[in-house]
């Protein structure tokens, strides 16, 4: 997947500290708390949330961790009810898979436990172009991304990015590492679809589980979920996110 705009993907991801103060609860407190938000403010409501993953070989060195901080969001989101969530993911060569909808977590708990790094470049327009076919199908609230670097053109996603926006449709985006390519786009794509944009670092695994946390109660309730929340994961995500909207 060659571009004009392209950068070289080291072959270990570099990562570096939030700035973020350290949450004085557990992770598993503060989602406990979004999720009992979410169901007081919108019982009956319904959401489907793209959680999508670069598998590439560069984020072995973290792969661990983050599988057990998304396993641990997939099982905080089956209490949630009214949220379905798909898993993609791409690696290899030109290897980019997506999940059944599923709101019953424990299926997307077990393939991330069954997912390897395989060597490859970015596949990041694909995860863009299924997260639009899956929206004329049925809307989509919100779509996640953890990636440490971009090898495709900027200019193609950034106008996916903003065909995403334009149906409603948020993206989430999480970077390790310091890349600055990677950290413009994923900054422009937050911007376009009135998403937020974060870097994670080697202590930002807390801070990670509670903004993924957020953002299933926000896919699943709405912003009125997050605004009523004094939590945390609710204030970094609606700090970055644009003040209007739902």
């Amino acid at each position: 997947m060659t571009a004009d705009k392209t950068q070289s993907k080291s072959g270990k991801a570099v990562v570096g500290k939030t700035g973020g103060t350290a949450a004085t609860r557990s992770s598993s407190q503060e989602v406990a708390a979004f999720l009992k938000a979410a169901k007081s403010t919108d019982p009956t409501g319904t959401g489907r949330l793209i959680f999508s993953l670069d598998a590439t070989m560069s984020r072995q060195p973290t792969w661990d961790r983050a599988c057990q901080i998304q396993a641990s969001m997939f099982e905080a989101v089956s209490k949630i009810g009214g949220l379905s969530v798909q898993l993609v993911y791409f690696r290899g060569f030109g290897e980019c898979k997506a999940s059944r909808w599923v709101v019953n977590s424990k299926a997307l708990r077990d393939l991330m436990c069954t997912i390897s790094c395989r060597g490859g470049q970015t596949q990041i327009t694909k995860v863009f172009n299924h997260a639009a076919k899956e929206n004329m199908r049925e809307k989509i609230s919100a779509l996640v991304f953890i990636g440490d670097a971009m090898e495709e053109d900027a200019d193609r996603i950034c106008h996916l990015a903003g065909e995403l926006g334009l149906k409603g449709v948020r993206a989430f985006m999480f970077q390790e590492g310091h890349d600055p390519l990677t950290e413009s786009t994923f900054r422009q794509v937050a911007r376009l679809t009135g998403g937020a944009y974060f870097r994670l670092g080697p202590d930002s695994a807390r801070e990670l589980a509670d903004l993924l946390g957020a953002i299933a109660v926000y896919a699943s309730a709405g912003r009125k979920a997050l605004e009523s929340s004094s939590k945390r994961g609710a204030r970094l995500l609606l700090e970055q996110m644009p003040g209007s909207g739902s």
